[in-house]
């Protein structure tokens, strides 16, 4: 008698649960590509600098120095780079951030 109710209402809950995991997967896996795309993003400015460093004995003024010289390219939109530039024979202080939507 209660099998037939039991199981019409175990069948939603279980389909329930199995979509909530999948999106929390999908937000997991989504925050962990972006926090790569960030690093990566980073890394990619200080191997321009380095490489500027190499070439002409200078760590470049600013970003767009970069950027115009070694074509480095930004997402301005997504990220805002705070770029300081020391003296030009130490390594610029490079922190990159995401901007939120």
């Amino acid at each position: 008698m209660w099998l037939p109710v039991l199981r019409g209402l175990l069948l939603p809950v279980i389909a329930a649960a199995a979509l909530l995991c999948f999106a929390t997967a999908l937000n997991s896996l989504d925050s962990g590509r972006a926090e790569e795309d960030q690093r990566q993003l980073e890394e990619t400015l200080r191997r321009g600098c380095v490489a500027c460093y190499a070439t002409e004995g200078i760590y470049p003024p600013d970003l767009e120095y970069l950027k115009e010289h070694y074509g480095l390219q930004v997402d301005e939109e997504r990220y805002t780079v705070h770029y300081s530039a020391i003296a030009e024979n130490l390594m610029p202080d490079i922190t990159v951030l995401e901007n939120t939507p």
